[in-house]
């Protein structure tokens, strides 16, 4: 069964690295995540964080900047704490909800030449 948290991050601005560890979440190197993102209105005061009445469903904004997801990595024990590394690409700063979903392990790796 796929599992899934979200996570909202205030003025995401231009090609940013984030990690986020998740306990209580069963992700090895050999899991499979998909990491989904839009831009979200995040009404706070620069540094001070997010507002103590956020809410939890708050209305995406497909009309916003552009916003990208690459380089999606999956990581956990035993060498690292359970977590989702990965890189959002805004064309202007932003707020960005972002959606990690951990699905069933992959079952097979092929090498293919080129």
């Amino acid at each position: 069964m796929a599992r899934s948290v979200r996570i909202y991050y205030s003025n995401v601005s231009g090609r940013v690295a984030f990690n986020f560890n998740i306990n209580g979440f069963d992700i090895t190197n050999r899991s499979t995540v998909l990491v989904t993102a839009a831009p979200v209105e995040i009404h706070a005061p620069p540094g001070l964080g997010f507002p103590s009445n956020f809410p939890d469903e708050a209305r995406l904004n497909v009309h916003g900047p552009d916003v990208r997801v690459s380089n999606v990595v999956p990581h956990g024990p035993p060498a690292e704490a359970t977590g989702v590394e990965f890189v959002l690409t805004t064309d202007a700063p932003t707020g960005v909800a972002v959606t990690i979903t951990l699905l069933e392990p992959w079952e097979t790796a092929f090498r293919v030449a080129t």
